[in-house]
């Protein structure tokens, strides 16, 4: 019975990273889509906030809102970070390739290693000191290797989302008496009012197309979607498995978009390649070696 459980478990956070993976593809179907970023973040933004808190009546009926009475200064900053993490991703993957976009989120679990020591006196371990030292080396061919402006800029705003997620990562072990879906749904809040803000501000045209508006609903759909899959499954994963599963996400993303059949075919240059596969690398290293790893949510 465990181990049909075990692989029932496996087979769901495989299904949420497949989820997540799809993100990417549906970003590159956006009708001109750097013009449109904080209109379909708005959207998007709305959606993640909307889904999460109806799953959260269906699951805990009106008491759910009980959690947001025990908001404190830990799920403002979390829920900021991911908010940060959401508007990076979007302006990350407009500017580069989904590869570029995707490789620096993988190296989210690393960042999130070292702002655990630095503010909760967690050490950090030989191994995992290092998978960030092989994992920086990727990143930093990565970098030496964009001689377009645009490509750099996409993988410096890239790896701030991936910051965004690790300081979000961090306060559920700051807070853990805060339901995590809270802190999301939170992010997905504050994303939305931040875009509205800006649109007003620039005094943009408020709404976009029909299509994209459907895109960034949808989207917001499948981060949901494979959170509730994932918060499933990784009650009964050992942390170290989840890391090396949740790579579905990753390999997954840059596959769609290569994929002809979806119409983008977006090969990654050789040298995203190389770079990519030594930060896949350090991943894996990191979690087939590290006894005290976490994965942390990937909500792309």
């Amino acid at each position: 019975m465990t181990k049909n459980k075990t692989n029932f478990a496996i087979l769901i956070v495989l299904l949420a990273g497949i989820i997540w993976s799809f993100g990417a593809l549906v970003v590159r179907y956006i009708e001109d889509a750097r013009s449109v970023p904080w209109q379909y973040l708005f959207f998007r933004g709305l959606t993640i906030f909307f889904i999460l808190n109806l799953y959260l009546f269906f699951k805990e009926g009106k008491s759910f809102i009980k959690n947001y009475k025990k908001i404190d200064l830990s799920v403002v900053i979390g829920g900021l970070g991911f908010a940060t993490a959401f508007m990076g991703f979007i302006w990350s993957i407009t500017h580069t390739s989904a590869a570029v976009t995707l490789l620096m989120l993988a190296a989210m679990p690393f960042m999130t290693a070292i702002l655990g020591y630095i503010f909760l006196k967690e050490k950090v371990s030989l191994t995992t000191f290092i998978s960030i030292i092989v994992a920086a080396i990727g990143v930093i061919f990565m970098a030496y290797s964009s001689n377009k402006l645009g490509t750099l800029f996409g993988l410096v705003v890239g790896l701030i989302s991936a910051l965004g997620f690790s300081i979000g990562s961090i306060t559920f072990r700051w807070n853990k008496k805060i339901p995590t879906f809270t802190t999301i749904a939170l992010a997905g809040l504050f994303c939305a009012i931040i875009s509205f803000a800006v649109l007003i501000f620039n005094e943009d045209n408020f709404f976009t197309t029909f299509r994209n508006s459907s895109l960034s609903a949808l989207h917001g759909t499948l981060v949901c979607s494979g959170l509730i899959l994932y918060s499933i499954g990784s009650k009964k994963l050992p942390a170290a498995d989840l890391t090396l599963l949740s790579l579905t996400e990753v390999l997954g993303g840059i596959f769609w978009v290569w994929l002809p059949i979806f119409g983008i075919n977006e090969v990654p240059t050789t040298n995203t390649i190389i770079g990519g596969f030594v930060i896949t690398f350090a991943l894996m290293y990191y979690s087939l070696n590290t006894k005290r790893n976490r994965r942390f949510i990937g909500l792309n």
